[in-house]
Parts: C-alpha cells; structure tokens; sequence
C-alpha cells in the first residue's frame, strides 16, 4: 500500500502528552479503515505534528482521524519512505519509547537544508572524488545527512542550524585548499517543514534552498529564518557577512514569487518582461532594479538562463533532435537557440561566428561539450 505523510496544526494547549493520546486513538481503529500507522513527529515549539501512516488512500486516513479524534490532517502528501527516512532518520517510533504504552514522541520534523552546487560554464557538476570524499567526512562529523549527491548538487539535512552553517563553511574552507579553481561552490542554506502547500516532500524548503545557491556567486546565502535560529542558538552571536549572506524575507518572497511564476511559464514563447510586470505588479523599472539586484540579471536573461538550463536535461536524454528541444523550450527557432547555448556555455568566438557551422550544430556536439564538463578536474 501507498505511505502519506499528513501535517496536523495543533493549539497552542496542546502538548505532546495530548498528541501521543491522539495518536494511540488512532492506532486503535486504524484497522476498520485498512490503514497502518508507522510514527509520528512532534514539534511543540511550532505547534505541528505529522504522522506517517500506509494507507489505501488519502481518503481513509481523513476518515480514521475523524472518527479517532477528529483532529483532521490540514494536507496529506504520498511520500517515499526510505526519502522520509534519508530526511527524519527514522520511519517508525524512536526505540525508547516502542515498548510503552503511551508513546510520548517530542521529535519535531523541522530541518536545516543546504544545497551545494559546483558550476563551470554555468553547467552544475561533481566535485572530484577527493573533494567529495573530504565533504562526506564534514557532514557527518557535523550531524548532517547527504540526501543526494548527482552530477548536479549535493542536498544536506541537518537537525541543528548552528552545524548546519558550520559544516558550510568548513565545506567552503575545504574546497578553497583543493586547488579546483575551474570551478565555482555555490552554497544555498534554507529551514521547513516536509508538508506545506506544495505537493512533494520538503519541496517547498529544497526549492528556496536551490534558488539561494543559484545566486550566491560562490557566497553562502541564507534565509533571514536560518539567520535568526542560528543567533537563538548561540546567544545572538552575529555571523560573518564576508562569508555568509543573508536574504531578508522580502528579497525571499520576491525570489520565490519570480521562480515561481518562471517555473510555470517557460515554455511560453511570448514570456517577456511585461507578463512578469503584470504577474507581480511592478512597474518595468521596479522589476529590473529588484531582479538585478536580487538575482544578479536582468529578467530577460534570467529567462533565456532558465530555458537554456532545462535544455541541457533534454540534451541528457538524446531523444530529440536541436529543433524539437529549441521549441520546447520556449525558443522560437532552432537557429537562436544554438547562437545562445553558444554564448552562455563558452564556445570559442571562431565557432560563434561561423554561421554554417551554427545550423549544422548537431545534438552529439553539445552532448560530448557536456560530458566533457562533467569530467573537468576528476
């Protein structure tokens, strides 16, 4: 059967007593309604809980709540459970605790998530294997767990924010003694929840975490919510603005709002300027001077960068020819979109200017430019 995991927003009365007797209610009918539940996690400081449960359906498990309880999940996603367990550490009951009766969990869910990038040429690739060797060694001797380690980023989770910094900027320290100057870290620090309004697991978290190191230009950037549960931590110690940048919440709103709406729309062909105006409500001059001073480009750029980024994921899969990928990906002729690969992935100004050489510009040539990027300072 499927796994959910369901997020419950409590009161601020109750406690993780009142929480473990909700969930023993739970444990007692579950089996009217075919479902199982695995855990839970608790957080008293924020106030939600959220429990992991197999179960036919969404459906059923609103339907165990109700009659339990009547404490109803607030959203229920379907989640992967050795994810859940490469994120929480656990998909069962902390092993103190299984042999009572009232199972008394004070665990919260909430994690630290820090994505590092290695870019050359635009195009985010591995470390070497000595260098990533050292990282995994940082990781762990600072808590955290590597969630995901491809060609294409290093995904972290850790419990505590204070190593969450501090293993970045050993992470940083490392990387600058390693002598793999071809290339830039980029490192993007961020805090959640694994259910919110988005659809996947800690989705909402990994996308701000991703889209900070997309603009940290070889900084650590971190929300101004990851700045404030460090200072907690370490009696209002400030931290370094040399090496570490923090985005205000309004610059993260304004971030997400701008990704967002690209996320959606960048296929359109006719996506420009005046529909971001009209999305956010900013005039042409407020929506050039926060994109370039936010994200460090203008937003044409910023479109032509994002298209050109997804098309190297169809270029992977060598399914479609340069036409097909061109169209797709919001270009309208396959001619202007092999000129700009050509600009932002550093192709020789010789090949720039051979026009022959730009309409016979074949799928293999920019499939082999690709794996020669992966396979730099190896």
């Amino acid at each position: 059967m499927p796994i959910y995991m369901d997020r419950h927003d409590v009161a601020e009365e109750v406690t993780a007593k009142i929480v473990a007797e909700i969930h023993l209610e739970d444990l007692r009918i579950q089996h009217k309604y075919c479902c199982k539940g695995l855990t839970y996690w608790y957080d008293d400081q924020r106030k939600t809980a959220f429990c992991l449960v197999e179960a036919p359906n969404k459906e059923a498990i609103t339907e165990m709540h109700s009659e339990a309880h009547g404490e109803v999940p607030n959203t229920i996603i379907e989640v992967d459970a050795s994810i859940v367990e490469s994120f929480l550490g656990r998909i069962e009951d902390p092993s103190k605790s299984q042999k009572k009766e009232l199972n008394i969990i004070n665990n919260p869910a909430f994690r630290i998530l820090t994505i590092i990038k290695f870019v050359v040429h635009g195009i985010a690739i591995s470390p070497s294997n000595r260098l990533f060797e050292k990282i995994k060694v940082i990781i762990a001797d600072y808590g955290g767990r590597l969630i995901n380690n491809d060609d294409k980023y290093l995904l972290i989770s850790n419990t505590s924010t204070t190593k969450a910094i501090n293993a970045s900027l050993a992470i940083k320290k490392a990387f600058a003694v390693s002598k793999e100057d071809t290339k830039q870290l980029n490192i993007g620090v961020s805090a959640g929840v694994p259910v919110t309004k988005e659809h996947g697991f800690f989705e909402e978290t990994i996308k701000t975490a991703m889209r900070l190191s997309n603009i940290s230009r070889g900084q650590i950037v971190i929300t101004s919510e990851v700045k404030e549960l460090y200072e907690s931590e370490n009696q209002n110690l400030q931290l370094s603005d040399k090496e570490i940048k923090t985005l205000p919440f309004q610059e993260e709103q304004f971030l997400n709002s701008v990704m967002n709406y690209l996320d959606s729309e960048w296929q359109n062909p006719d996506l420009g300027v005046e529909k971001f105006c009209s999305h956010l409500s900013l005039s042409t001059s407020q929506l050039y001077r926060k994109t370039k001073s936010i994200l460090h480009t203008s937003t044409n750029n910023l479109i032509q960068e994002h298209r050109l980024e997804n098309s190297i994921k169809l270029l992977y899969k060598k399914e479609k020819s340069i036409s097909e990928i061109a169209y797709e990906t919001g270009f309208n002729s396959a001619a202007y979109f092999t000129k700009c690969f050509h600009k932002m992935y550093g192709i020789s100004s010789h090949e720039k200017n051979d026009s022959t050489h730009l309409r016979n510009f074949s799928l293999h040539y920019f499939s082999s430019f690709i794996s020669i990027c992966h396979r730099l300072c190896k």
